[in-house]
């Protein structure tokens, strides 16, 4: 099976990459930041993007059929470790009120700098979708 694009239309249209890649029931989502849908980073720090960025992550999940519990993997780059530490209980809850109690494994990875000079945050993750739920887009 050939992997197919997942591309909501809720979500910036990408230009030389996709949000997400499903292969067979394997969604692979592409790093998201803290863009909104006029293609500007939020403002607000880190709490506020990374409400963004996950919610782009869990808007592609969506697309697929995939809830959050089907995620396995979700990284993390943080141009400031310090500041997403001193945040940890709000991002906590954010988490949790977008994904509840769901736990995937996780790293955490400090980076210099992102594709955006004003994100603060990226994340990417891997799912997998059971069959009777999975949506696979219909390709143009």
């Amino acid at each position: 099976m050939r992997p197919v694009a997942v591309n909501p239309a809720s979500l910036p249209t990408p230009r030389g990459y996709s949000h997400g890649t499903l292969a067979g029931n394997t969604l692979h989502l592409g790093g998201q930041t803290a863009l909104d849908a006029d293609m500007k980073i939020v403002p607000g720090g880190i709490v506020e993007q990374f409400r963004q960025a996950f919610s782009n992550v869990l808007t592609t999940l969506r697309e697929a059929g995939g809830k959050p519990e089907d995620l396995v993997s979700i990284t993390i780059y943080l141009t400031d470790i310090p500041d997403y530490q001193a945040n940890g209980k709000e991002i906590g809850k954010v988490w949790r009120e977008l994904a509840g109690p769901v736990y995937p494994a996780m790293a955490g990875i400090g980076c210099t700098a992102l594709w955006q000079p004003e994100a603060l945050i990226e994340i990417l993750g891997v799912a997998v979708i059971p069959e009777d739920r999975l949506v696979t887009p219909i390709q143009k």
